[in-house]
């Protein structure tokens, strides 16, 4: 993942790291995603006191399957905002693997979906239908309620058939 060497910082400055990781050290599956390519980053690593500080910008492109129509689609994550900030225990290696495994991991969706770029629209399979059961929850009462009722189940019958 990423390391940095604490001799390389120049005293009173930052170093500049730049390149790719191998993205398994994040754990994406865990969140039912797959790493497309490596993880990029192009960090500022410093030293304040006892504590070594880094900020920068984390890309990952992932794969994911659309809450909605369930269909794989292609996202890329970014932040431009990483930071950490961590005390020394002595060691002259530090590894910023956690840190950024755990700002991946924020950044990913609670729900998916294959539209959030903008770029597609979601082809839910039954969004007519669906459409059609909310106009019936959202007219109210009907003047023969027992019609409305049966409109109703008709709308959800219709869902239950959908392959």
């Amino acid at each position: 993942m990423i390391q940095v060497h604490l001799q390389q910082i120049p005293e009173n400055g930052t170093l500049h790291l730049w390149g790719e990781s191998d993205p398994h050290a994040l754990g994406l599956q865990e969140a039912q995603a797959e790493a497309l390519g490596p993880l990029r980053y192009d960090l500022q690593v410093g030293l304040s006191g006892k504590s070594l500080f880094a900020t920068g910008v984390l890309t990952q492109k992932i794969k994911m399957n659309c809450v909605l129509c369930l269909e794989p689609f292609e996202f890329e994550l970014q932040t431009t905002q990483f930071a950490l900030q961590r005390d020394l225990e002595g060691a002259e290696l530090v590894d910023l693997t956690e840190e950024v495994r755990e700002d991946i991991h924020l950044l990913l969706p609670m729900h998916p979906r294959c539209d959030m770029g903008g770029e597609k629209k979601c082809s839910l399979p039954f969004s007519k239908k669906l459409l059609s059961f909310q106009k019936h929850l959202e007219h109210g009462p009907m003047e023969n309620s027992s019609q409305r009722e049966d409109s109703i189940w008709s709308a959800l019958d219709d869902l239950k058939n959908i392959h």
